[in-house]
């Protein structure tokens, strides 16, 4: 579950439109919280989305209970079928720290909170908006920015390690944030993805490093490495063996989550934006082959699920 913060008219609900529309093969369900009584944001993806709830006239982040927002989510979850991502488009107004908190402590053993990702506007950046608690920044009308670079250092000052993407009306590849499910081929496509053949744009470019070795990882050391993880990264995913238990790994965002599995051998993939390879290969060749202390593995299992 993705939360979605940024002032009014930073790019938002253009965001969610164009996962929406570009997420091929991924169903999508939406919380969209608009400040007013008439939710135009909620109106702006109806009939696009898989699944939607709606808040208006309060702000997610303090005036709706967060029991009702802990139930809206449930009911998303219980979406049949489920839904690959839910992502929680939260008002103009809403302080993203507060947001984030708010979908943390809606406890339910059916999602799990999976970041920020903060869209500024590169016109009116107001850096003092969630910038310090985004996973991933998204730097809107970007061609229109007088200095994307010093804009980008500016960020870089309050929020060192963030992914910086910039771009215009939103156009991020979606599979920065998510990889297309693996359904069953269909004998012909939909309209909806004959229509997803014929766009006309580029998506911003974002990176991934690829690092394999069949020594065992130390766990603490690699979890100090995710921890300080290196400028840019915003997900890893693979399998990390750490000698005696080898690990499904599934980083996104402030997500970690590790699953065991059977087999033999560590293969990453490490994807992010405005990285250096060689720091992150670096980084990660430190930690294959070093012997591990008996407590090592305690930091990997708390988050096991």
């Amino acid at each position: 579950m993705l939360a979605v913060a940024g002032h009014l008219g930073a790019g938002k609900t253009t965001l969610l439109n164009h996962l929406l529309r570009n997420g091929r093969g991924v169903r999508i369900g939406a919380l969209v919280n608009d400040f007013g009584a008439v939710n135009i944001d909620a109106m702006l993806v109806a009939g696009q989305v898989d699944a939607m709830a709606s808040l208006s006239n309060g702000c997610i982040c303090c005036a709706v209970d967060d029991d009702e927002v802990g139930e809206m989510l449930g009911k998303l979850a219980a979406v049949k079928p489920r839904l690959d991502l839910i992502v929680v488009e939260a008002s103009g107004v809403a302080e993203p720290a507060a947001v984030a908190r708010t979908i943390i402590t809606a406890d339910d053993s059916r999602f799990h909170y999976a970041g920020l990702v903060l869209v500024l506007d590169g016109l009116q950046p107001d850096l003092g908006h969630g910038l310090r608690v985004a996973d991933l920044v998204v730097l809107n009308k970007a061609s229109s920015c007088p200095d994307v670079d010093g804009l980008i250092a500016q960020t870089r000052e309050l929020n060192p390690r963030v992914p910086v993407l910039p771009t215009d009306f939103a156009r991020i590849d979606p599979e920065l944030m998510i990889d297309p499910p693996q359904r069953a081929p269909q004998a012909q496509l939909s309209f909806d993805e004959l229509l997803l053949d014929e766009h006309d744009h580029d998506h911003p470019e974002y990176q991934s490093v690829e690092f394999r070795t069949d020594v065992a990882v130390n766990p603490r050391m690699f979890m100090d490495f995710l921890r300080d993880r290196p400028v840019g990264l915003y997900r890893a995913k693979g399998f990390v063996d750490f000698g005696a238990q080898r690990f499904l790994l599934q980083l996104v965002g402030s997500s970690l989550r590790f699953e065991k599995r059977r087999s033999t051998g560590t293969e990453l993939v490490l994807i992010g934006t405005g990285m250096d390879p060689s720091a992150v290969l670096a980084g990660l060749q430190r930690c294959a082959g070093e012997p591990a202390d008996e407590n090592a593995m305690l930091a990997v299992l708390k988050y096991v699920v």
